[in-house]
């Protein structure tokens, strides 16, 4: 999975925009008055010298305590290598082995700072290759030069640095004048380097700066620098308003914003984090509110363990997807209730959901081309074949009469291996039908992949034709979701369980 995906992935399975910069400053420690609730952390009371290896094991008690006090409330960690180099081979020891311990679901972020045209490649290989961070920060003064050689690795990022909060910076970031500032000229410029999925952006915590930015980039992602000035404090609700207002896209993302040190300074931080993601969320809603060109959904009931779909259950719930009633399926077939799946295109956020979804599945499978079957999965296949990068072709409903009446549209060649991706199976005729038009012009299919699966037996049919089917939810799983979350009745429920 990509860096942006993989963040994408975060933010909404623990629904929070925060990150959090793991490193040895000292100014992140606790107060006096924490460290006397904080068990083991001699650190505190007795600091040890510089030089002393037992400095190092104390700071990875403390980064072990950050992690597994945060990995439930956070969308990435942010690594600042200056503070580990400074303690030079046992502090880069000590990198490493923080690396190890974050969670392998959670995107890193290395703040280098890297400005060396000299070094990029090798540095670059380094931090890609070697130590698998998944994206870092660049000093972009240098040009496309310094950066292209972090844009080879596929799947990677890079935040260009391009406006800091510090006031003696501002003689030059805003040369010549305020009205076409320096930092505005760059935004514009790495906009042509690359993709929004490759390259972000990285500002201080400056509200009026940072809604020029995001008016000059309105797609890309911002990662906001760390700053304990009290006169950018993002627990105060108001200077939190500013920031979201100024810093989020129209989706009510794009921004990713540090966790206060003071917020750590407690023998259970993650209380107070918490509090801190549910508040930006509660103002995001209200952003995004009103919006005719977006929808944010926020789940409304709280579980205890998790469950990978759920959100998407439920959400699909919540936008009017599943309603009950008596329908007539494509197949002809009369069912107390529909799943329309037409909504979701018109909704990023749950699309985005599906997409990744989908490709969990296919990534894992043996395949040249994308297959969408018209019309409903024809989106859905679209998304696929950017987020996986390969080429996409579909067989089509009708053959033209007119032009060049090509059976199957999109370049091929005989023999490939063909995925077909459908969005809902109840007979699976629709997507055998396609399958068995790409078959009749040379091309291989193995594997059927669909959103939902209505459980009729179908999978078996698929085996006895030669197929192998993948779903993502069954009507069961999302009959007992919404039935355990309090969406539906009993009596609704039996109609989903028992019509499938």
């Amino acid at each position: 999975m990509n860096f942006f995906d993989k963040l994408l992935t975060s933010i909404e399975r623990n629904q929070s925009l925060l990150y959090l910069e793991l490193g040895p400053d000292p100014e992140s420690l606790p107060t006096e008055a924490a460290q006397q609730k904080i068990p083991k952390k001699s650190l505190f009371a007795n600091p040890p010298e510089k030089d002393n290896q037992e400095l190092i094991q104390h700071w990875w008690e403390w980064l072990h305590f950050l992690i597994t006090q945060t990995e439930k409330y956070v969308c990435a960690y942010k690594l600042s290598l200056g503070y580990y180099q400074s303690f030079g081979i046992p502090g880069l020891q000590l990198l490493q082995q923080t690396l190890k311990s974050i969670p392998s679901e959670i995107p890193i972020i290395l703040d280098a700072k890297h400005g060396d045209l000299k070094t990029s490649t090798v540095f670059a290989q380094t931090i890609f290759a070697d130590w698998q961070v998944d994206a870092c920060t660049i000093l972009p003064y240098t040009g496309l030069d310094l950066v292209a050689p972090f844009l080879l690795y596929p799947g990677k990022a890079v935040f260009l640095l391009c406006a800091t909060a510090n006031a003696s910076a501002a003689i030059l970031q805003r040369y010549p004048h305020q009205e076409q500032p320096f930092y505005l000229k760059l935004v514009a410029e790495a906009q042509r380097w690359a993709t929004p999925e490759q390259l972000g952006l990285e500002v201080g915590i400056m509200p009026n700066m940072l809604a020029k930015i995001r008016q000059t980039a309105p797609e890309r992602l911002i990662l906001i620098q760390e700053n304990i000035a009290e006169e950018n404090d993002i627990t105060n609700p108001e200077e939190l308003n500013q920031l979201l207002s100024a810093g989020l896209n129209i989706n009510g993302e794009g921004l990713l914003l540090p966790i206060p040190p003071k917020l750590l300074g407690t023998a259970e931080p993650k209380s107070a984090i918490e509090t801190l993601r549910n508040t930006i969320n509660e103002q995001r809603l209200k952003k995004v509110e009103g919006s005719p060109t977006c929808e944010l959904w926020l789940p409304d009931v709280c579980f205890l363990q998790h469950e990978p779909h759920r959100d998407l259950i439920l959400q699909l719930y919540d936008i009017g997807c599943i309603i009950f009633g008596d329908h007539i399926q494509a197949s002809g077939a009369i069912f107390p209730y529909y799943i329309d799946l037409r909504k979701i295109i018109s909704i990023p956020q749950i699309f985005h959901k599906i997409v990744t979804a989908y490709a969990e599945i296919i990534q894992n499978l043996e395949f040249d081309r994308i297959a969408g079957i018209p019309y409903g999965s024809l989106p859905t296949a679209t998304g696929l074949a950017l987020r996986l990068e390969r080429p996409m072709i579909f067989p089509r409903k009708e053959v033209k009469a007119y032009g060049t009446g090509r059976l199957i549209e999109g370049h091929f060649q005989s023999g490939e291996k063909i995925v077909v991706v459908d969005d809902i199976m109840i007979s699976g005729n629709s997507a055998m039908e396609g399958a068995d038009k790409l078959k009749s012009v040379g091309l291989q299919v193995e594997d059927i992949v669909v959103f939902i699966d209505h459980e009729r037996g179908v999978k078996d049919k698929l085996k006895y034709h030669g197929y192998e089917g993948h779903s993502v939810l069954s009507v069961t799983e999302i009959a007992q979701t919404l039935y355990d979350s309090n969406k539906i009745n009993y009596e609704q429920f039996n109609i989903l369980k028992n019509n499938h």
